[in-house]
């Protein structure tokens, strides 16, 4: 019996989603997307989940579409411009990305749609898929523009060039690097820290610096202020009071 393509385990706050195809360096089938589509809307329903973790097994983040499935004649559906997509809009919830080897064609598709990418040295992103005529219909064209600007994206996109880890983490495209092979393990304790903080601010203020690519500054900055009442009533005087009380002076956070 085939072994599940996406795994997910649950561990108190946090949620580490799997795609488990090793031996096709994790790429997505028709059967593995929806699937992925399935974990990911598991973890935003999940009141007890705060933060994902996105991996891949094996070594690899994930090789983006089965190529062999779509030679073989089987179209692939888009995974962000799809309604049933795994990749259409951003959660509610931060999701962090483990990569380890390849995030290329689709997985780098996949790497975008994270808020946060952590690698290791084995880290290689690229349009690979510009020498199949495979077009991109993941995300993949309007999220890396905004992540490392246009010209670094078009230079990616048209050229189909690998960007490795060192590379990565100098344009943008990667948050962090850690040891080789601790990649999943840097991603979940750092998910396990932002689960820790005072939620309401947080995910207002990283909704609101999603929003602001679709408005100009005024309109922007006055939706960021729409964002944060929730959390200036609820949240901030409580803060305000901790740090008064000697909480998380001299940089450091005693609450985690």
């Amino acid at each position: 019996m085939e072994p599940p393509k996406i795994l997910a385990e649950a561990a108190g706050p946090v949620t580490t989603i799997i795609v488990n195809r090793p031996r096709a360096k994790n790429a997505l089938d028709n059967e593995a997307a929806h699937a992925l589509a399935a974990a990911l809307r598991s973890f935003e329903a999940d009141p007890d989940a705060k933060v994902a973790v996105l991996t891949g097994a094996g070594g690899a983040f994930c090789a983006g579409a089965d190529l062999k499935e779509l030679g073989g004649g089987t179209d692939y559906f888009p995974w962000a411009g799809s309604e049933q997509g795994p990749l259409r809009a951003p959660l509610s919830k931060p999701v962090i990305a483990a990569i380890e080897g390849h995030a290329c064609a689709g997985g780098l598709g996949v790497a975008l749609y994270c808020d946060i990418r952590i690698v290791d040295e084995t880290a290689t992103f690229g349009v690979f898929s510009r020498r199949w005529g495979v077009p991109m219909s993941d995300g993949t064209t309007v999220r890396l523009p905004r992540i490392v600007g246009q010209g670094r994206a078009l230079d990616m996109l048209l050229t189909g060039r690998a960007v490795g880890a060192d590379e990565a983490i100098a344009i943008g495209l990667a948050t962090r690097k850690v040891a080789r092979g601790t990649t999943r393990e840097a991603a979940e304790a750092l998910a396990r820290q932002i689960a820790g903080f005072p939620p309401v601010a947080m995910t207002s203020d990283r909704q609101s610096a999603y929003e602001s690519f679709d408005r100009d500054q005024a309109a922007a900055i006055r939706r960021e202020m729409e964002l944060s009442l929730a959390a200036r009533r609820q949240e901030s005087q409580k803060g305000a009071a901790r740090f008064a009380q000697g909480e998380g002076r001299h940089g450091k956070f005693e609450r985690q």
